[in-house]
């Protein structure tokens, strides 16, 4: 294997001058367009946002390497991906139907303590996945959240009660959330698939939210902002 030629092949500097030239030229182009298209920050992207975005940078990858890519079909490309951009953003704002299909809704993952199971299957959205979320928001049990919603750019946002209306509510790091192996009737516990929390009897008793029979202890201390 000529390992010059798998590196080099056919390269000379003129060619590598070109790559530059067109790489510092698409890479103007490419934040030009972001500008117009009033970007965010990467993560609240929504999937409808993210298309454009990978669709301009096909468009801009071929011109920067390939010397019989012309830049202005890439420019062309780039404007009407902006076009098309700038025209669905009008229609969703005129039409809620066409906005829910392509930016979807919000969804409730937290209801009074609880989780609100059906809405995390509808997004696919697992336990340990939520679970980091909530952590990294500061959130110790679910008796801590009134109301958490997963937004539709992937952002999760919080509703916390005030610290005196803390509830009891099933832990969410790992050195608490674990199956109960002891019962005492005076604490309280949670179902570890619903957050379901009451007075348990014995350990194997179902829960009546989700038939689930994993218990935890449950926790009371208040969130701290």
């Amino acid at each position: 294997m000529d390992l010059m030629g798998v590196f080099l092949h056919d390269t000379t500097w003129t060619l590598v001058l070109e790559i530059i030239i067109r790489c510092c030229v698409m890479f103007l182009l490419i934040l030009v367009f972001l500008k117009l298209s009033g970007k965010r920050g990467i993560r609240q992207l929504s999937i409808f946002e993210v298309a454009i975005i990978l669709s301009l940078g096909s468009a801009a990858g071929d011109p920067m390497f390939i010397d019989d890519a012309p830049i202005v079909q890439a420019f062309v490309v780039m404007c009407t991906i902006i076009i098309l951009y700038r025209f669905v953003t009008w229609t969703m704002m005129k039409s809620k139907k066409v906005e829910i299909l392509l930016e979807g809704k919000p969804l409730c993952i937290v209801e009074d303590g609880l989780l609100v199971i059906q809405d995390m299957q509808k997004e696919k959205y697992s336990h340990d996945e939520f679970f980091a979320e909530m952590r990294q928001k500061s959130v110790e049990h679910l008796g801590q959240v009134k109301v958490a919603l997963l937004e539709t750019d992937g952002c999760l946002s919080i509703l916390f009660y005030a610290k005196e209306d803390t509830k009891w509510g099933l832990p969410l790091f790992p050195q608490h959330y674990k199956k109960a192996d002891n019962i005492n009737t005076q604490r309280y516990y949670s179902c570890m698939y619903c957050g379901l929390t009451q007075h348990l009897l014995h350990l194997e008793q179902e829960c009546t939210r989700c038939n689930s029979k994993d218990w935890a202890e449950s926790l009371l201390t208040p969130h701290i902002s």
